[in-house]
Order: structure tokens, then C-alpha cells, then sequence
């Protein structure tokens, strides 16, 4: 129902689109845009274009930049011949945060779902190909997420990169710092005793 005019309402029914946003959270926020000073409103408009507009992928490793390499690819001093593979330019930005990693990465924008229609050929696998022949790298990392499409990616990928003579390895998951082992689920605790490390 059209309770607030058509501008208001169209704005309520863009911002329920996003993912996460239900119908009150997108009436919450078009309220709060509208009260907005209006340059503040134009400055969170123009800043949505020129995002939408200006993001592209890095041309080495398919992170979102807004120049020909992100920062990593574009950093001489991280280690070349360490890739780590992730799904989502999110959890790149994750592991960016611990400061510890100094390696660099390759964003496969997805993992295989057979039930999305999501293959092979829909992530930047053929990239990845491309790098290492190119770049020769010692070790691969395979850091999807630990669900169910991210292990069918991860094994896809060891398959496939383990007969071109590069090591392969998984990162480690299992039990989370401050949890209780009674509420972990089998196969965490199952990846959590498969991982351990000697103390």
C-alpha cells in the first residue's frame, strides 16, 4: 500500500532489496535519509554512483579497486608466490585484518552451488589458471568458507591445481575462541581434532 507518496514509497521498496533488509529496516532508513541535511543525502547518492560506476576488478587477482591492481596486487613487497584463494572480496578483507598474512590473494567472486546454478565457469577459476602458469607460485591457499559449497570448491580446485606440481592447502576451522565444545557442531569438532597442532 501506498501509504507515503510514490517517491517515499519507490525508496522503501529499493532499499528492501538489499540483502538483510527487511520491509521496517527499509522504512527505517528512507525516514532517516529524508531527514538527512540534503547534502548529506546528495553525498550518499553521488557516493553510490560513482561506487557502482568506478568498481572494477583487479586485473591480477579480481578484487573490487578502482585502478588496474588493488592494493595488495600493486604492493611490491607482499610474497607473490603465496596465493591464497577466497570467495568474496569480504573475506580477503577479513584475513587483511589480522595483519598477518603477507601473501596475496585471488577472489573467485562465489563458490560452486549446483542448487544457484552456480558452476565452474561462473567464478574466476580460469584467472586462477592463467596466474599460476604465469606467476609460479609456491603454495595455494584454498580459504573458502566452511559450508557445503565452499568444501565442493575447495575439493574441485585441489583436484584441479594438484596435477600442475604446486602445493595445495586448506586453512584450518574448527572449534571458535569463547565457544562451549557442547554447542559445536560434528563436522567443526571433527576439523577442529583433524587440525590439531602439538603443544
Amino acid at each position: 500500500m501506498n501509504y507515503y507518496g510514490n517517491a517515499i514509497t519507490r525508496l522503501i521498496e529499493e532499499l528492501a532489496k538489499l540483502p538483510g533488509v527487511g520491509g521496517r529496516s527499509a522504512q527505517r532508513m528512507a525516514f532517516h535519509i529524508l531527514h538527512l541535511p540534503e547534502e548529506r543525502a546528495n553525498a550518499l547518492a553521488s557516493a553510490i554512483v560513482t561506487a557502482r560506476q568506478n568498481s572494477r576488478q583487479c586485473a591480477k587477482c579480481c578484487n573490487l579497486t578502482d585502478d588496474e591492481h588493488c592494493f595488495v596486487c600493486g604492493n611490491p613487497r607482499r610474497d607473490a608466490k603465496t596465493i591464497m584463494v577466497v570467495e568474496d572480496p569480504r573475506d580477503m578483507a577479513a584475513y587483511e585484518k589480522t595483519k598477518e598474512y603477507r601473501g596475496v590473494y585471488h577472489v573467485l567472486h562465489g563458490a560452486i552451488s549446483p542448487m544457484n546454478g552456480i558452476g565452474p565457469a561462473e567464478l574466476r577459476i580460469k584467472e586462477l589458471l592463467t596466474r599460476i602458469q604465469d606467476d609460479d607460485p609456491a603454495e595455494i591457499i584454498l580459504a573458502t568458507n566452511p559450508n557445503v559449497e565452499g568444501e565442493a570448491t575447495a575439493m574441485y580446485l585441489a583436484k584441479l591445481l594438484k596435477p600442475l606440481g604446486v602445493k595445495i592447502t586448506r586453512i584450518a576451522h574448527g572449534v571458535p575462541m569463547g565457544g562451549d565444545l557442547e554447542y559445536v557442531d560434528e563436522v567443526t569438532l571433527f576439523r577442529a581434532l583433524e587440525g590439531r597442532l602439538e603443544m
